[in-house]
């Protein structure tokens, strides 16, 4: 299987995260954290849901996965190296200070944030050299699927405040 391949994998799993978001009346975003070729952890935004403007996805699915490796693990510290997030929106300044934080090397997400993104867009956050830990990104990977989602969600938010 291509690189390609295996990115538009994992960014379906993050797209169902997504969308289950999307049901549940909060933004559509989606996360999965992969470490060995294998989903370790899954979340979509939850910020409705628990009352939370911190819950975002990749935050709930960055602590998912430190927790699932510090359990298979004796003495690990929850770092997330050699792991990869995919995330169906570029994160935000919070969410690329997570990844900074946890050692994740890699980051590939699907639309680009123009207004809050903090992986290349607004901020690059997460390629800094003056900070301890920089990340390899690659975007763009199933970019229209993930933008959809988000526009009929804000289209329908408007909708319903008319």
């Amino acid at each position: 299987m291509t690189e390609e391949k295996v990115h538009e994998k994992f960014m379906v799993e993050a797209l169902k995260q997504a969308q289950k978001a999307f049901d549940a009346g909060d933004v559509p975003v989606g996360a999965v954290v992969v470490y060995e070729n294998r989903i370790i952890a899954k979340a979509c935004n939850q910020m409705v849901l628990l009352k939370d403007p911190t819950a975002h996805a990749e935050i709930i699915a960055l602590t998912q996965a430190s927790e699932t490796l510090s359990r298979q693990t004796e003495n690990h510290r929850g770092s997330l190296e050699k792991a990869t997030l995919y995330v169906t929106l570029e994160p935000c300044l919070m969410c690329a200070g997570a990844l900074i934080n946890t050692k994740c090397p890699h980051l590939v997400f699907g639309a680009h944030d123009p207004r809050a993104g903090a992986c290349g867009s607004l901020y690059n956050a997460v390629q800094d050299d003056r900070l301890n830990h920089r990340l390899q990104v690659k975007h763009g990977i199933l970019a229209e699927e993930s933008r959809f989602l988000l526009k009929e969600f804000f289209r329908n938010l408007r909708k319903e405040q008319r």
